[in-house]
């Protein structure tokens, strides 16, 4: 159960519902999570987002955070009350303009009490003024809020927007974003989409970035440092915008070497997944401790880590094939996972047939042969794992030999049908494991359930005539820049 302490708020919202007519009797709060088993709490019921416009003030050196949300959206039941996922200070929030009580539940709650109840499909605007000190708050034991020396970066799943701005953290409510945010001259902003404009005043320049496509809140990304910021557009036509901390190191070279091929990248995976579908494609690399990157949309979040030992397309990628397969086609429920990640790991694979360094069925020989039956890998189900295994490296491998035995089962011609036709058929909304399935069976034309079964969802490993296990299987070339990136996501 969701256990609410009370705050003077809620006191306040309290004596106002005293004085709502009969008729609104009905009206009841919204659920504190959006209804995912493996996050109970992550998310919110009761209305869904069209956009954020987050208008924010940033002091990297004393790491304050303060601004204002207006977020758009529309109820989807009646509603006393809703919540929003947050963490920071709120002073003020309004709802349609009219001053709302609030009140902080449980670890990361914020409940919002309008002074009117809202009725099923009521268009709400939502004021929320707010600052505190990010990297001094945490839930759950943790934080995804990265200092860095000269700033900070928000990049985390499956969360990681509750330390800069509120909102409904699940990636079933999609949403488009405007972040403006002011920092001190001579430091950079990035964010997701395209640089709208930048404007200077009284020692501040403020930076306003636009993400004009729907986008999951895990997706959000904010850095704020000082930056070497390059452009350029792919020869398919996408613009390109990179980002790296200037005090990199010694792994700036290596950085650069690899994010800067983003824009050959994306055009080399629009052969298989389709026509890019964002407004920009690029990375940033902020000077920061963590080992893992992120495919935060648009705008790839990489560790300097991933770097340490040279260049690595194989990363990139990675994060860029999640442009299409959860983040154009977002999860319905964290336990999908296979989705963004099994092919996610199969693009490195297909990127490793390109260079001549390994075929995808070699890899997957290799991969299969590496784990004995009795091997713990084969416990953990790709197509539902868990919320401990999420992100175990047996979703990415398993989850990858799924994929070429699916490749196996229907052909070349079917499969390929399948890559490219999945992102325009969900296009920018969300998909499950059963949705992918069913696809699948509609364009190859054969009974799948079987093949799925033995392979996402059985705890033990599946027997594969196509993965031959003949003893010892040679390790591809590419194998160690692939498991490089097993700390990605």
């Amino acid at each position: 159960m969701h256990r609410r302490i009370l705050a003077p708020g809620v006191l306040a919202a309290a004596s106002l519902l005293l004085a709502i007519p009969a008729s609104a009797a009905s009206h009841s709060p919204g659920a504190p999570g959006i209804g995912d088993p493996y996050y109970p709490d992550y998310g919110n019921g009761g209305y869904n987002v069209s956009h954020y416009d987050l208008r924010l003030q940033y002091q990297p050196a004393t790491d304050e955070l303060s601004g204002t949300a207006t977020i758009l959206a529309r109820t989807t039941e009646d509603l006393s009350s809703f919540d929003l996922d947050f963490l920071l200070d709120v002073s003020e929030v309004r709802v349609n303009g009219t001053t709302a009580g609030f009140a902080t539940s449980g670890q990361h709650e914020l409940v919002v009490t309008p002074k009117t109840p809202l009725a099923k499909g009521t268009p709400i605007t939502v004021v929320v003024r707010y600052s505190g000190v990010p990297s001094t708050k945490s839930a759950y034991g943790f934080t995804t809020w990265h200092r860095t020396p000269d700033g900070a970066v928000a990049a985390d799943e499956p969360e990681a927007a509750w330390w800069w701005f509120p909102s409904n953290d699940h990636p079933l409510d999609k949403a488009t974003y405007d972040v403006s945010v002011a920092v001190p001259d001579g430091t950079q902003v990035i964010s997701n989409g395209l640089l709208q404009s930048t404007s200077s005043k009284l020692g501040w320049t403020r930076w306003n970035w636009r993400q004009n496509k729907p986008q999951a809140t895990y997706l959000a990304t904010l850095a704020v440092g000082r930056f070497d910021i390059t452009t350029s557009t792919s020869e398919g036509g996408v613009p390109v915008v990179n980002a790296y901390s200037k005090d990199l190191g010694d792994n700036d070279g290596a950085a650069r070497a690899s994010v800067e091929r983003t824009g050959e990248l994306v055009d080399w995976l629009s052969g298989y997944f389709g026509p890019y579908p964002f407004s920009s494609a690029g990375g940033y690399v902020p000077n920061t401790t963590t080992g893992y990157a992120l495919e935060t949309q648009t705008r790839v979040y990489y560790s300097p880590k991933q770097f340490a030992n040279g260049s690595n397309t194989s990363v990139v990628v990675h994060e860029l094939a999640h442009q299409w397969y959860g983040d154009d086609v977002s999860l319905k429920g964290w336990k999908d996972i296979w989705l963004n990640e099994g092919f996610a790991r199969y693009a490195q694979w297909l990127w490793s047939e390109h260079e001549g360094e390994g075929t995808t069925q070699e890899l997957a020989d290799y991969v299969y042969a590496s784990h004995p039956a009795d091997d713990a890998f084969w416990t953990v189900k790709p197509g539902d794992p868990g919320p401990d295994d999420q992100f175990d490296i047996a979703v990415y491998d398993r989850g990858a030999l799924a994929v070429q035995a699916l490749r196996n089962a229907v052909g070349d011609d079917a499969f390929f049908a399948i890559l490219k036709g999945w992102p325009k058929e969900h296009a920018y909304g969300n998909a499950s494991v059963s949705d992918f399935e069913e696809y699948a069976e509609k364009v190859s034309g054969k009974s799948l359930s079987a093949l799925f079964d033995a392979w996402l969802f059985q705890p033990s490993k599946p027997v594969a005539p196509a993965a031959k296990a003949l003893g010892a299987v040679a390790q591809p070339k590419s194998w160690k820049k692939i498991e490089a990136t097993n700390d990605v996501h």
